[in-house]
């Protein structure tokens, strides 16, 4: 039997406001143990939460990025479970009317695009954090990451592959922090995912029963757990078992994921509306300033690359990976007009291999998109080769010479030989000292070609032009 995978993901998106969302404490990462948990975060007697305007904000603009609606009123509840690092012993959710509510994020699979509709986005209080080691045996609480705001963002079961799913959380990724609502830093927690995996037989619309894997924090562990999960619920369904709705643990070392508990449904919460937060109206003029400060948005920039710039798919979806890589791009193009393919390809190549291989982001580039601009332009104007060119990137890129184009060019004698009568010289002088090449050329073997074109070029040590080299070696063994 043929087995089709089915994978929805709820995205936990840590929000980048600096106080949390129903106190003043602060949200900043890495402070000792309960040193950022106020009394709303430990839930003290008489206390009342108070949200943040700031995050509300934030979800507004992830909604009008994914072409959401808005709902206005929108309610808080509370979703009821008892957990040591609870201190209410409940949790600040939404459930039955979300901030956001529908949208789609659109992705690349199997060279066509493939929409992901999505089910809502809700604003909810992350809980605090229990700790296993150093305790003599014992565990400990910390409540700093309590009241901690988030956007839980849950998609609906439409994709079919952990490749596609991955796709899915980078695409995601990328948007929360091009529009400025989320660090993503999946290291510190800032961007978590939970998949919900289930197969089915092919050609069925009855959904499986799914099994969630829960708190996914690299693209790399979501991709292994995915694929474990289903190999493990195809094995269990070929030899006669069924599958127990359950929430599972992935293993990394052992490479497996693991149960931690049975799944809950939403009633086993017992969610009702949280009395100490009125409903929340959200005006069209609010809604409206949040939209008109929105930035280009990835797609609109990606399908302007390919119209504007002849762009391909591919290479317009890698410069609007991220809003940095997409800005210094534009900043370098508008320097050298007409070169936008010459300049997406040295930001694909050169640049992109050197950042990776430093464990830079673009931000940090030693070399600034004027600089970039100013080695191309002595590209396309003949000033030096390709292949010199990247002799230049290294010297700029360590800094010789205050990265001076022109400087480095003329202190490592780079400058390419154009001139016509110069070249013209050199091949007649390779042409006379290759006779049995030059027949071999005449009768039908342009292998030959290549061998005195490379002959020429390491005469001038690689410093003649060779498009000019190329037209007068050909028009001379036609003569």
């Amino acid at each position: 039997m043929q087995w089709e995978i089915v994978i929805g993901l709820e995205v936990h998106a840590q929000l980048s406001t600096q106080s949390k969302i129903f106190s003043g404490a602060s949200t900043a990462y890495g402070a000792p143990p309960n040193t950022q948990a106020c009394v709303i975060d430990l839930a003290l007697p008489g206390i009342l939460p108070v949200l943040n305007k700031g995050a509300v904000e934030r979800a507004i603009k992830f909604g009008l990025s994914v072409g959401a609606k808005i709902n206005s009123p929108s309610i808080f509840a509370r979703k009821n479970y008892f957990y040591p690092d609870l201190p209410k012993g409940y949790q600040i959710s939404q459930y039955e009317l979300p901030v956001v509510q529908g949208g789609n994020i659109r992705i690349p699979s199997d060279g066509v695009e493939k929409n992901i509709r999505l089910t809502r986005a809700h604003l909810e209080e992350d809980a605090g954090k229990s700790l296993h080691e150093d305790f003599h045996g014992m565990s400990g609480i910390d409540l700093n990451r309590a009241g901690t705001p988030l956007l839980e963002i849950v998609s609906e079961p439409d994709m079919r592959s952990s490749a596609e799913a991955v796709t899915y959380a980078k695409t995601l990724h990328a948007l929360v922090r091009w529009i400025g609502i989320c660090d993503g830093n999946m290291q510190e927690g800032s961007f978590r995912c939970d998949a919900n995996v289930s197969v089915r037989p092919r050609g069925t619309e009855k959904l499986g029963t799914r099994c969630e894997i829960k708190n996914l924090n690299s693209f790399r562990f979501l991709e292994k757990a995915i694929d474990y999960e289903a190999r493990r619920q195809i094995e269990i369904l070929e030899d006669g078992g069924t599958i127990r709705q359950e929430t599972r643990l992935y293993d990394a070392g052992k490479d497996e994921t693991r149960t931690m508990r049975t799944k809950e449904d939403a009633n086993d919460y017992r969610y009702f509306p949280d009395p100490d937060l009125l409903p929340l109206e959200i005006s069209a003029s609010w809604i409206d300033q949040v939209r008109s400060a929105l930035p280009e948005l990835p797609q609109v920039r990606r399908d302007r690359y390919m119209s504007e710039f002849a762009l391909s798919a591919y290479d317009a979806s890698v410069l609007t990976s991220s809003r940095e890589t997409a800005d210094y791009f534009e900043s370098a193009i508008r320097q050298l007009p007409a070169q936008e393919k010459l300049c997406a390809n040295w930001i694909m190549g050169e640049i992109s291999g050197q950042l990776n291989k430093e464990g830079l982001e673009i931000s940090a580039c030693p070399i600034t998109p004027s600089q970039l601009a100013m080695l191309l332009e002595r590209i396309s104007d003949g000033t030096i080769s390709g292949k010199a060119a990247k002799t230049v990137f290294e010297s700029m890129w360590n800094g010789e010479l205050e990265k001076n184009v022109d400087a480095i060019i003329a202190a490592k004698g780079l400058k390419q030989i154009s001139d016509d009568s110069a070249i013209e010289k050199l091949v007649d002088q390779v042409l006379a000292a290759n006779a049995q090449q030059v027949a071999d050329y005449r009768n039908g073997k342009e292998k030959a070609f290549n061998s005195l074109v490379g002959q020429i070029m390491k005469a001038t040590h690689g410093k003649a032009n060779p498009a000019q080299v190329n037209i007068i070696l050909k028009k001379k063994l036609e003569e």
